[in-house]
């Protein structure tokens, strides 16, 4: 246990300055360069109109949102991780992405105007096909009356597959719409607003802090779900809950950024290697350790080619795989 401490408290001694350093990075780095001079005289009040309006309109919303879409989605990883207790599960396994990729894609085929709260048609749609896969494969899922994490990830499975020919049969049909769609399901924060920020991250940040409350709960769950009945837990409840939670967090998430994946997977899985199961450690930290990876990504996708931004899915994935294949053969090297 003293050990345990002992690295939860070296953590926070590295993102903690590594957040600091993100978030200036997210400031400074970009087309429009702002220099740490100018940066301070926008504190003072003595900044250029242009650089106040580069600062205020355009990176601060962005970084915000990049914080908060990674902190969810995290936190999301590391709940269905626990719930599935399968370290290579996160919130796209139960048809988010495909949901909300389908959403997105129905609203750019056909151009529509809808917006709400400042969300435009193909953040709304995006939002509403996430819930609304989720809503389908937890039905498919119950059976009996009974939820299973094998029945939800058979169905999940199902339905983004679905999902997913139903995409690629819209791009067909609408080939004009396609470069739209394939570089929104790459994920970006280019159209970040004051106005999904909003609308946006309070919904993610109650969804989020309301999954800390099932730490306990997924702790116990790990035993077995006959072992939860005995000690007071009521499983299914805890999954039906932890789904919805996780799945507004996930869709608010995808609905201002487009799907980006890999953070859920490989944020978690890192904090459980350094702190152990524990979901009262490891659901915040996956939260505050989501939210760096994406800001990090973020401002990586904006400087690594000049003049031209790189979805920040991109580089997730880039650093998503070789940890992704490293997880693998460590797998297999200890199964030997």
């Amino acid at each position: 246990m003293k050990q345990q401490q002992k690295k939860a408290e070296l953590i926070w001694v590295v993102m903690v300055p590594l957040g600091i350093a993100a978030a200036l990075s997210a400031f400074l780095f970009g087309s429009s360069g702002v220099s740490i001079g100018e940066l301070f005289a926008l504190f003072g009040g003595d900044a250029q109109p242009s650089t106040s309006i580069i600062f205020f309109s355009i990176r601060l919303p962005r970084a915000i949102l990049a914080l908060v879409s990674g902190g969810a989605l995290g936190i999301s990883g590391a709940c269905l991780q626990g719930m599935f207790k399968n370290p290579m599960a996160d919130s796209y396994v139960i048809g988010v992405s495909a949901g909300a990729a389908l959403g997105a894609t129905v609203a750019f085929a056909f151009s529509t105007t809808l917006a709400f709260l400042g969300f435009g048609a193909v953040s709304l749609f995006a939002f509403l096909g996430a819930l609304a896969s989720v809503m389908i494969v937890y039905r498919l899922a119950k059976v009996s009356g009974k939820v299973s994490t094998f029945s939800l990830l058979l169905a999940g499975v199902a339905v983004s597959t679905l999902c997913s020919a139903l995409v690629y049969c819209i791009m067909i049909l609408f080939r004009d719409k396609m470069e739209h769609i394939v570089m929104w399901t790459m994920g970006s924060f280019s159209s970040a607003s004051w106005n999904k920020v909003v609308v946006g991250v309070p919904a993610m940040l109650v969804a989020s802090f309301l999954c800390l409350f099932f730490a306990r709960d997924l702790n116990i769950m790990l035993q077995g779900d006959e072992a939860a009945r005995h000690l007071g837990v009521d499983a299914g409840k805890v999954r039906r809950n932890l789904l919805i939670l996780t799945t507004v967090a996930t869709a608010c998430a995808v609905s201002v950024s487009g799907i980006i994946g890999f953070v859920g997977l490989i944020v978690p899985h890192i904090m459980r290697l350094i702190l152990g199961p524990d979901h009262r450690r490891l659901l915040p930290y996956s939260f505050f350790g989501g939210g760096i990876f994406l800001l990090i990504a973020d401002t990586l996708a904006r400087v690594v080619m000049e003049n031209q931004e790189i979805p920040v899915g991109v580089i997730t994935a880039l650093i998503g795989v070789p940890f992704f294949l490293f997880l693998l053969r460590r797998g297999r090297s200890v199964t030997r």
